[in-house]
């Protein structure tokens, strides 16, 4: 008989896995606390529920955790490990150390199929979602994990596509008797799938980034097949009827690319389109891709794009690129194991 896994689980879940097992439903209080808050790795560690309760509940539950299968270190400190999925697949996630902080870029699917033609793990195709145990295994057996101070879910897949799976783990990782974070602390990166959308905003509190790349939706198509399913003007639409306070950040990703999306007319299409939304534009180099037509904008033209932005009055950084020695760089993750950048 397959077990079934704790890490996932809420309270009151927890609480019916205790009643089936004859432990009393206070129990649930205690298995969280060893689960989310001191991490064990197996039953037998949950000291203060009886041997009998232990031997009970282990015959029926696991913790879940699974160590990771591989690990590449990248010369500027950003580590790549792949994981292996309650399906039998593997998956990618990427812990990122800067300073006091340390950000792990996590996946919500095996591969993604929105299709973007920048995007290695959108040429992977479409595998499979991934479960909310898969999902919060990757923060609770990655190697640092203590150390963590944000989550992106900006690894694999489109999590908005893997709704209801992200709405529960970043539930359990905001919950009291979960890891207890603040939402402040999270991202969720989305192209901008409507339905989604709608439903995150209205049940999430942690932060959105949202997938631009192009302020032309004619041109974004082109880069994105998923505009036709959710159209840059509705998306905007949306945004500007949110209140963004300081309670939640909005950010849009945007991948510069030389001769593509770096124009005057571009910048200047993107403060029409972003100024009127409390908001942040994130430049991020684009990281080449094999096979692939597209090449990065120069550093004197994302800083250029950067200026104008930020004058023109939307708030504009340059993300650091990390990792990508390692194909750990945004869009570059594709769950292939050892395979570099020569």
């Amino acid at each position: 008989m397959e077990r079934k896994k704790l890490l996932g689980m809420t309270l009151d879940e927890l609480k019916a896995a205790a009643t089936e097992v004859g432990l009393p439903s206070y129990a649930a209080k205690q298995i969280a606390e060893w689960v989310y808050g001191k991490r064990v790795r197996s039953i037998d560690e949950m000291t203060n529920l009886s041997k009998k309760g232990r031997v009970a509940l282990a015959e029926h539950y696991e913790i879940g955790c699974v160590p990771p299968s591989d690990v590449q270190q990248s010369i500027d400190g950003t580590a790549k490990y792949l994981f292996p999925t309650e399906s039998g697949q593997m998956v990618e996630c990427v812990f990122i150390p800067d300073g006091e902080r340390a950000t792990l870029c996590v996946s919500s699917q095996v591969g993604c199929r929105m299709g973007c033609r920048f995007c290695m793990t959108g040429r992977q195709g479409f595998s499979g979602n991934l479960s909310v145990t898969d999902i919060l295994n990757q923060v609770y057996s990655v190697p640092g994990s203590e150390q963590l101070t944000n989550i992106v879910f900006m690894g694999q897949g489109e999590p908005l596509d893997n709704l209801d799976a992200v709405l529960k783990a970043t539930q359990l990782l905001t919950d009291e008797n979960g890891w207890a974070w603040s939402p402040k602390r999270i991202t969720v990166s989305t192209v901008g799938m409507r339905k989604g959308l709608e439903r995150f905003l209205k049940e999430s509190d942690c932060h959105l980034a949202i997938s631009l790349h192009n302020p032309f939706p004619e041109e974004r198509l082109q880069m994105m097949p998923a505009e036709k399913a959710c159209s840059l003007s509705d998306m905007i639409t949306l945004l500007g009827k949110q209140d963004w306070s300081h309670q939640r950040r909005l950010s849009f990703e945007y991948i510069v690319f030389g001769g593509l999306n770096d124009s005057e007319r571009h910048a200047k299409e993107l403060v029409k389109l972003l100024s009127p939304i409390e908001c942040r534009v994130n430049l991020i180099r684009f990281h080449q891709i094999p096979d692939s037509t597209y090449q990065g904008a120069s550093e004197d033209k994302m800083v250029w794009l950067r200026d104008y932005l930020t004058h023109h009055g939307v708030t504009t950084t340059i993300r650091a690129s990390r990792g990508q020695d390692i194909f750990a760089a945004c869009g570059l993750l594709h769950a292939k194991k050892n395979e570099r950048i020569k």
